[in-house]
C-alpha cells in the first residue's frame, strides 16, 4: 500500500472517530452543545376565558310558587345563572333573565363559586327583553366586560357559562360549579341571537361571550320548550341600555 493511500485511510478513520465522539457528546451532554428545552404550549383560548370569567358568574338559588294547581300556596326550590357587571365597596350588580327571578323569594346569589348573600331584584323588563338587575352586598368582585352585539355575525365562535341543573349535580355528589359550553352563533334575529348550543335549565341568565375577545355579547335564555337543542341569547346592547336606565343609587354621605 502506498504511503499516500495509507495516510488517506488514517485521516478518514480519525474523522469518523471524531464524528462519533461529537455525536456522543451531543446526546450525553458531555460536550458544550445542549438540546433546546421543549416549548411550553399555550393554553387553549376557551380555557383562558373560562378562568377569566368564572369569578364573575353567579348561581341563584330561590323558592318560587309551585306550578302544580294541587300544590297551590306551596313553594319549590329553583335556580338560575347570572353575571356580575358592576362591583365595588358597596357590593355587586348582577345581570340575569327576568324569568329567572320572577316571583322569587329567599333569593340568594353565590358569586364565582365563592361568597354568597341574600340578593335583591332592582328592576326587570317585560317578557320581550327578559332581563333583570339584581344587587347583592358582596364587595369588590371581578366583573365581566360587556361588548356590543351589533357586530355579531352568524358563525361567530362563542361560549356559554352557567349552572346546568345544579340540583341534579348535587344529588349525584358532583358538586356545583360553572360549566362551559362552546359553539357558534347560528343566526342573528330580531331581538335575539340564535345559538347552536342548547341552554340547559339553570343556565338561563348566564353570559354568552365572544371567543375572540372574551366580552359578553348576550344573556343566555331558552325559548322553545319543545326543542331545547336550539339556544338563544338576549343581545347585550339591550342589556346595556337597560342598565343605563337603572343606574345604581349612591347613598349621600352623612355629615
Amino acid at each position: 500500500m502506498s504511503a499516500r493511500r495509507a495516510a488517506r485511510l488514517t485521516a478518514l478513520a480519525l474523522c469518523a472517530l471524531a464524528g462519533t465522539a461529537c455525536a456522543h457528546a451531543a446526546t450525553s451532554g458531555a460536550g458544550t452543545a445542549t438540546s433546546a428545552p421543549p416549548a411550553v404550549a399555550s393554553k387553549d383560548r376557551f380555557v383562558q376565558l373560562y378562568e377569566k370569567l368564572h369569578p364573575a358568574v353567579v348561581l341563584f338559588t330561590m323558592k318560587i310558587p309551585a306550578d302544580d294547581p294541587k300544590r297551590k300556596g306551596q313553594w319549590d326550590e329553583a335556580y338560575g345563572s347570572g353575571v356580575v357587571v358592576e362591583s365595588g365597596a358597596w357590593g355587586s350588580r348582577i345581570l340575569t333573565d327576568a324569568h329567572v327571578v320572577a316571583d322569587a323569594r329567599d333569593l340568594v346569589a353565590i358569586v364565582g363559586d365563592g361568597p354568597r348573600a341574600h340578593a335583591k331584584v332592582v328592576a326587570t323588563t317585560g317578557e320581550d327583553e327578559d332581563l333583570a338587575i339584581v344587587d347583592v352586598p358582596i364587595r369588590n368582585r371581578p366583573v365581566a366586560a360587556l361588548g356590543a352585539s351589533t357586530s355579531v355575525e352568524p358563525g361567530t365562535p362563542i361560549g356559554v357559562l352557567g349552572y346546568p341543573i345544579p340540583d341534579a349535580f348535587e344529588d349525584e355528589k358532583l358538586g356545583r360549579t360553572v360549566s362551559l359550553y362552546t359553539g357558534r352563533v347560528a343566526s342573528v334575529r330580531k331581538g335575539s341571537l340564535e345559538l347552536d348550543v342548547p341552554i340547559i335549565p339553570g343556565e338561563s341568565g348566564g353570559p354568552v361571550f365572544d371567543e375572540s375577545n372574551g366580552v359578553v355579547i348576550g344573556i343566555a335564555e331558552s325559548r322553545f320548550e319543545e326543542e331545547r337543542a336550539i339556544g338563544f341569547a338576549t343581545p347585550i346592547d339591550e342589556a346595556t341600555r337597560f342598565l343605563a336606565a337603572h343606574p345604581r343609587v349612591v347613598e349621600a354621605r352623612r355629615r
